[in-house]
């Protein structure tokens, strides 16, 4: 009998940095995000694989693969790149979910492709797949308070109360937005969830 490799239509990738230490950090909505997505699917994100944690799951007849890295942020690509390698897909069928921080808390704004924006995982996906092609789902973390503020710092810092409270709905319409990418493409997603106020 053959052996016949499982198929996937999508990657789901949410980017964050593994650890309970790390896990309400602003750099880290991306995996709370792709979390939100394996909720709605009913499915959990924990068999390790493709130097991450995964899982597989259906939506409205297509297969995905969702994803969260745990190389730590700067090496988001490697995992990345041996999903898709593993599943042959081209970048557009590759979703990523991650924090912005030129969007205050509370905006999202999907995109179909575009530079790093000086996100190091997103840098690292670009490097890994060669492409700046693929879609993005990217959530708001706010702006650094004042210019002297340490980006590294800032990325790890934790929510305030008053944002982690915006937060939950805005995780919930990432989620929404990535789902709505894989049924109706980029364009449908971001009229549907661009610019919308907290």
């Amino acid at each position: 009998m053959l052996f016949r490799k499982p198929a996937c239509d999508w990657l789901i990738v949410g980017l964050g940095n593994p650890g309970a230490n790390y896990g309400k950090t602003r750099h880290n909505v991306g995996f709370r995000a792709v979390d939100a997505v394996a909720q709605k699917l009913n499915v959990k994100i924990d068999r390790a694989k493709f130097r991450g944690l995964s899982a597989q799951a259906v939506w409205k007849g297509q297969k995905l693969l969702l994803l969260k890295p745990q190389t730590f942020m700067n090496l988001s690509g490697l995992s990345v790149a041996d999903a898709a390698r593993y599943f042959k897909l081209p970048p557009e069928r590759i979703i990523l979910l991650f924090d912005d921080i030129s969007l205050d808390v509370g905006r999202l704004r999907v995109r179909a492709e575009g530079s790093a924006g000086g996100h190091n995982g997103i840098k690292s996906v670009i490097g890994a797949l060669n492409s700046q092609g693929f879609p993005r789902v990217k959530i708001g973390v706010g702006a650094k308070p004042h210019p002297e503020f340490e980006l590294a710092d800032w990325v790890l810092s934790n929510f305030t109360k008053d944002e982690e409270a915006l937060l939950q709905s805005v995780i919930e319409d990432a989620a929404e937005a990535a789902l709505t990418v894989v049924e109706d493409g980029v364009p449908a997603a971001a009229a549907r969830f661009n610019g919308r106020h907290p």
